[in-house]
């Protein structure tokens, strides 16, 4: 059996950031380990590439969207804030409002496409 195509949605603001499902992603594992690093190795991605991506989040919303405390003697961590949860809800909520929206449009579209063989 195919899997139905699935539709992803990546926003692009006005000065060069971006939040597509990679970062939703990240921001999600965060929120479910508690770890960056932890996130990062979840999803097979460098602990710099993490950090980064978080960074970037953090710098392009009035708000940071994860809070992080050092390692040590007590261990480190990071959690979603606030702003954090409500951007991830709202941009889940888009792909699924997007998704429902372009429901038969797709549909259209996945009934031109060439069958393939599945052997």
């Amino acid at each position: 059996m195919v899997a139905a195509p699935r539709l992803r949605i990546r926003l692009q603001f006005e000065e060069g950031s971006r939040l597509g499902p990679g970062k939703a992603d990240l921001l999600e594992t965060i929120g479910r380990t508690g770890s960056i690093s932890a996130a990062g190795r979840e999803m097979k991605m460098s602990y710099t590439r993490a950090w980064a991506l978080v960074e970037q989040m953090n710098e392009s919303f009035a708000e940071p969207l994860v809070a992080s405390a050092r390692g040590g003697a007590k261990g480190g961590g990071a959690q979603l804030t606030e702003a954090g949860q409500q951007v991830l809800a709202a941009f889940r909520a888009l792909e699924t409002a997007a998704q429902e929206a372009g429901a038969a449009q797709i549909a259209a579209i996945t009934a031109l496409r060439k069958e393939t063989q599945d052997d």
